[in-house]
């Protein structure tokens, strides 16, 4: 913990470990957007989906770290945490689909059995990104497997960001 003078903040471990999650999800979400822009990936529709979390979750931890009340800034990282659970749940899911393990939606694995001639006009406009056709992969996991890492270790951080420092509470009462 650290305390300079009394008109400043006391910084805990806390948040610290906010901001850990902070930066470990935003270098994350940008290193998904730079694979796509720089290296040529194409997110499928389960990539997208997985984005979602990153983009609600950030703000979320943002704003807990800038509201004093101890009360508001406990339910945002209660929010960020349950977006980001919801997130290692995807990255397992989408892993597990290209691993074959299980079927994936069918909107990027199934066969399109409500195909009709209707959709041969948008035929060439339209590029299905296989969920279950691995892009790139690295010692062995794909994107998707990585990203499940990545946020188990921001949910790590972020359920650490949960707890009550004691030694805050007593610091900020002090003259």
């Amino acid at each position: 913990m650290l305390v300079i003078g009394a008109a400043m903040p006391v910084i805990s471990i806390h948040t610290n470990a906010a901001q850990a999650a902070i930066a470990l999800a935003t270098a994350t979400i940008l290193g998904a957007l730079a694979s796509e822009v720089f290296g040529g990936l194409v997110p499928c529709e389960l990539c997208l989906t997985q984005r979602l979390p990153y983009y609600a979750g950030i703000p979320l931890l943002l704003a807990s770290i800038l509201v004093p009340a101890r009360a508001v800034r406990f339910g945002l990282r209660l929010g960020a945490l349950a977006l980001f659970l919801w997130r290692i749940y995807l990255g397992i899911y989408h892993a597990g689909v290209e691993w074959q393990l299980w079927a994936g939606p069918t909107a990027c694995t199934g066969t399109g059995s409500d195909f009709g001639f209707d959709a041969l006009a948008s035929l060439n406009d339209a590029r299905v990104v296989p969920c279950d056709k691995v892009q790139f992969r690295f010692l062995g996991l794909s994107l998707a497997g990585w990203n499940a890492g990545a946020s188990f270790l921001v949910s790590a951080l972020i359920g650490l960001s949960l707890g009550w420092d004691r030694t805050e509470r007593t610091a900020k009462t002090q003259p």
